[in-house]
């Protein structure tokens, strides 16, 4: 960021971080927009806090191209439309820090132990997708498995396929 490392909200790069801190780079870039949508899309719902459902809506913004893999269009035409409908708004500043829930952060930890397991140096959306698949009982994971995802085909299907992405 230009400007003594300021965006143009002002805001700082450890500022936009939150909770994300040092761990941030263990990241891929693709996964670190993925975050940044992530805050997005809270805000934008008028979230408190970043959910793991603004998690998936951020892995659609960034990396649509993955899901597709797994799941038809209509599936994921419709996966907008119902995060949008079971968000309780309330009013939330843009600058403000969004913490993660608990549910959130158990799924990135997931997905930085699912890249540690297969010899990544960095966590790409293909992880963050896995680590969500992880957190049952979340809304994410109940509307990915509505659609007919499972763990099981996700990893398998990675494994026979995985996104360059991992590479970096």
């Amino acid at each position: 960021m230009a400007n003594g490392n300021r965006n143009s909200r002002g805001m700082t790069r450890d500022s936009m971080l939150g909770e994300f801190g040092l761990m941030f780079e263990i990241y891929s870039a693709n996964s670190k927009r993925v975050l940044f949508y992530s805050r997005y899309e809270a805000c934008h719902l008028g979230s408190p806090r970043i959910e793991t459902e603004h998690l998936l809506l951020g892995l659609l913004r960034e990396d649509a191209l993955l899901l597709s893999r797994f799941l038809d269009a209509q599936s994921i035409a419709t996966l907008h439309r119902e995060i949008q409908e079971h968000a309780v708004r309330q009013e939330v500043e843009s600058t403000a820090d969004l913490p993660l829930t608990r549910e959130c952060q158990r799924a990135l930890s997931y997905g930085a132990e699912e890249a540690v397991c297969h010899g990544h140096k960095h966590v790409g959306t293909e992880h963050l997708l896995i680590g969500l698949m992880r957190e049952p009982g979340t809304f994410a994971a109940q509307l990915l498995e509505q659609r007919g995802l499972q763990l099981g085909t996700l990893r398998e299907g990675l494994r026979r396929n995985p996104p360059t992405e991992s590479a970096l």
